[in-house]
């Protein structure tokens, strides 16, 4: 791939997620660490992208969030491993916390075959798919964000005030060990404040895209992490930060397709 090639699906990217990591990039494009920061700076230099802690992001895109059909869309395997191997942090007579997002999405799923398992959670997707199971679900009130359908605000957080779980499972737009787990919202990050606090660990799930972005809100310093829950594809070396940071980190391998029918308790 020539450079102006590069450069091309360079942009192309960063303009369809809105900040991506130099991991990200070099595996995309099949090109060297090195070759990538070049080529990202020279876009900085022609203000198209900046340049970001471990990636890039469009200009203003700290506060550029996809959709939930395009989040859906990124690393949809991975996801589908990440849920299944968080699944194993839950056992039966549990209660739990979710967050919205695409990934807690997926992971509600394989939560869907627990006979004895409350989940409180903002998150109308993580509601639909439990629906119809044997979990007891708790929706908290708040204001209906539409792009991802979850609920924020004041209410949310004052219904989550007086609640005190085991674990909170939350995802986000960028995870760093020098930022922590961040969103571009700020209502989203004082909601996901409000879930974490009613929890005595948290576990945030995040692929490998998520790893090394930085975005506006910072939802959750690295030692607030109890577990970090990722995919087979995440860099070692921010890995091992992780571990080095004593966030208990597991890595994800692939799964088949019908690994996503649900899991649960057999006994």
């Amino acid at each position: 791939m020539i450079a102006a090639e590069r450069r091309a699906a360079i942009l192309e990217i960063v303009r369809s997620r809105g900040v991506v990591s130099l991991r990200a990039l070099v595996e995309t494009t099949g090109s060297s660490e090195v070759t990538i920061r070049r080529d990202l700076r020279s876009l900085e230099q022609e203000n198209l992208l900046n340049r970001s802690h471990g990636g890039a992001v469009l200009p203003g895109g700290l506060t550029h969030e996809l959709s939930y059909l395009q989040k859906s869309s990124v690393a949809a395997d991975e996801k589908v491993a990440i849920a299944v191997a968080a699944a194993g942090l839950v056992q039966e007579g549990d209660a739990i916390l979710l967050g919205a997002g695409s990934t807690t999405q997926a992971f509600a799923q394989q939560l869907t075959g627990f006979r004895d398992l409350t989940v409180v959670t903002n998150s109308l997707l993580v509601a639909e798919k439990l629906a119809g199971s044997s979990v007891e679900v708790i929706v908290t009130g708040g204001t209906l964000r539409g792009s991802t359908f979850a609920l924020v605000g004041a209410e949310t957080e004052r219904s989550l005030a007086d609640l005190r779980l085991h674990r909170a499972f939350l995802s986000g737009n960028g995870l760093s060990v020098d930022h922590g787990l961040s969103t571009p919202n700020v209502q989203v990050a004082s909601s996901d404040r409000a879930i974490v606090s009613a929890a005595s660990e948290a576990v945030v799930l995040a692929d490998h895209t998520k790893l090394g972005v930085d975005t506006m809100c910072r939802t959750l310093d690295t030692d607030r992490i109890t577990h970090l829950v990722t995919d087979w594809r995440a860099d070692r070396a921010v890995v091992a930060a992780f571990r080095e940071r004593g966030v208990v980190v597991h890595v994800a391998t692939k799964v088949t397709a019908d690994a996503d029918t649900g899991a649960g308790s057999t006994g």
